[in-house]
């Protein structure tokens, strides 16, 4: 018998089989009330993707009720609008392989708010090896910080900037011209002179 089952029936001698019931419930009260605190729009994700949990900020960015989404696999959301390839690629490739992810942008035109860009953060939370594995499922914790505004203004100020470098060429040449003109006026009187 290894080490974890060992400890599993300890646990359950010792504190009886509502022990995992009771741990499970204060886990998932802490879980929540962590995830409705938080500012950005966050998900909980079970390990096939389904959404055990969101906050109101992700209602209100999203524009979606919690009937819409609990227990939804989170490609699912808004019919379809969340099978989104570069989200499928982070949920199913790399979080698997990294437990976590950070910083990854997403576009993604959503048919009822518009364009949205966001940074997406990710970790699994897992109790491998640990007596309360078995009772305690691994969950995933989505975060969402749109940086939708922040992209539409560095765009705006990269356009700007860029109509400035032209007039500021345009100007520069313009002023070449004329000192080279002014040059050779001035060369042209020095020789009468």
């Amino acid at each position: 018998m290894d080490t974890t089952t060992k400890g599993t029936e300890f646990v359950q001698q010792t504190f009886g089989a509502d022990f995992f019931k009771h741990v499970w419930a204060e886990s998932w009260t802490y879980i929540k009330t962590v995830v409705d605190v938080v500012r950005e729009p966050v998900l909980v994700l079970d390990r096939e993707l389904h959404i055990m949990a969101s906050n109101e900020a992700f209602y209100q960015k999203f524009q979606v009720e919690a009937s819409e989404t609990i227990d939804k696999v989170v490609y699912d959301l808004g019919n379809g609008q969340w099978d989104i390839p570069a989200l499928r690629k982070l949920l199913e490739d790399i979080l698997p392989k990294n437990t976590f992810f950070k910083g990854f942008e997403v576009s993604h035109e959503f048919p009822v708010i518009g364009k949205k860009v966001m940074i997406l953060n990710a970790r699994q939370i897992h109790f491998q090896g640990n007596p309360t594995s078995k009772v305690l499922p691994p969950i995933i914790m989505l975060a969402m910080e749109d940086v939708t505004e922040m992209m539409v203004v560095a765009e705006t100020l990269a356009s700007h900037t860029n109509l400035l470098e032209e007039r500021l060429t345009k100007k520069t040449q313009k002023l070449e011209m004329y000192i080279a003109h002014l040059e050779k006026e001035v060369e042209a009187l020095k020789q009468k002179t």
